[in-house]
Order: C-alpha cells, then structure tokens, then sequence
C-alpha cells in the first residue's frame, strides 16, 4: 500500500514503539510487499470472524475458551497487519501503485467477517451485519471527506482500533463468562456498542464533513 499518506495517517502512538519500529525494519529487510500484508489482514479477520462463530456452538466449555483466546489473538493480529502495512510502505518506502485499494478495501472486509462471526456466534447474525454495515459507514465517510479535499477524519468513538478494542476485550471477558454461566451477555453487549458506536461516528464525522464544505462554500 502507499495509500495512507505521510500526511495523512490514522494517529497511532504503536507507530512510535521501538518494537514495532524493529518489526517493520524486519518486514522491510523481506520480499514481503505492504500489499501482500494488507491482504494477511482479511485472513486474520477470516479466522477471528470463524473462531467467533465456531465458539456459539463449541461442545464443550474447554472448546469455547479456545476459540475465544484465538478469537482475540487474531482481532489483534489483524490490526498489527493494518500497523505494519503503512511501516513497511511510507518508512520502508516499498510502497506500490495498486497500495490505495489494498489499503483501505481490506479492512472494510475484515470489518464484515468479524462481527458477523460475532452476530452468528451469539445466533443474532442481523445485529452482525449491522454493526460491520456501520463499521463501513464509517470508512465510507472518512473517505468521502479526503474525495473533496478535506482532511481524513479518524474520529470516534468507535474507530477502527476502538472497534477492535472492544472487540477483543469482549472475547477475553467472554472466556470469564463461559466458564461461570456459559451464557453469551457479554459479545452481545458489545455487538451493540460497536454498532451504536460506530453509526454515532458516521453521524460525527457527517457533521464533521458537511461544516467543512460549508465552509468552503
């Protein structure tokens, strides 16, 4: 990807970490393209989504913990692609001409995957598709401002690492849950907050937007 810009980043003070600064000289040092760990991202989205869904109809409790830690693991693993595709192209300067679509089309995918596992997993699938439907809005929007000339809004309250914080979150207290009552309270909560949340950041940053094309009207 090339496409977030050296002006224009998602805010990320993980960006700044000597960990992740070595992890991206390490990436860099490889044959391994931004695009290609872009790509990797929706694979991590793929079995997180799974193990969500998989863990609503575990055989047993020992099952559902797994796959709620692996749930968790790869939510996280996603959004270290997501850090580490924009290192490897704007620092690492491997940046590619096709890096614009991979750099956005991914995660709007990845958002999809997971919280429709999510919506399957608690056997609410419309609550699922509602909240990744708003999670897209919200990438929409974003984009819609940088399409006129705006600056990018990576406001919340529920941007992407929002999501993914109370996405991941969600799955270790949900391990908590399954081992004291099994129920399924706690994704569902969530679910709920992340689509109210996230249709509460497309109204803010539509706000946002449509000041400043006023403005510059």
């Amino acid at each position: 990807m090339t496409g977030e810009g050296t002006g224009d980043r998602r805010p990320l003070a993980s960006r700044n970490t000597q960990w992740a600064q070595m992890l991206a000289c390490r990436m860099t040092a490889l044959s391994v393209t931004p695009n290609q760990i872009s790509q990797a991202s929706m694979l991590m989205a793929l079995l997180a989504g799974a193990s969500f869904w998989l863990s609503g109809t575990a055989g047993s409790v020992g099952m559902r913990v797994v796959l709620l830690i692996l749930a968790a693991l790869f939510c996280q693993l996603r959004l270290l692609c997501n850090l580490l595709d924009g290192m490897v192209a704007v620092e690492g300067g491997k940046g590619e001409a096709d890096g614009p679509f991979w750099n956005e089309f991914p995660d709007r995918v990845a958002d999809l995957l997971i919280f429709a596992g999510i919506g399957y997993g608690i056997a609410m699938p419309g609550l699922g598709w509602a909240a990744g439907a708003f999670a897209v809005l919200t990438a929409y929007v974003r984009e819609l401002g940088r399409a006129t000339g705006n600056p990018s809004d990576f406001g919340g309250p529920m941007a992407k690492q929002h999501r993914m914080a109370v996405t991941t979150a969600a799955a270790l207290l949900s391990i908590v849950e399954a081992l004291w009552s099994g129920g399924i309270w706690v994704l569902t909560i969530a679910l709920w907050i992340i689509a109210i949340g996230s249709a509460a950041t497309v109204l803010r940053r539509s706000g946002n937007l449509i000041r400043h094309l006023k403005a510059k009207g």
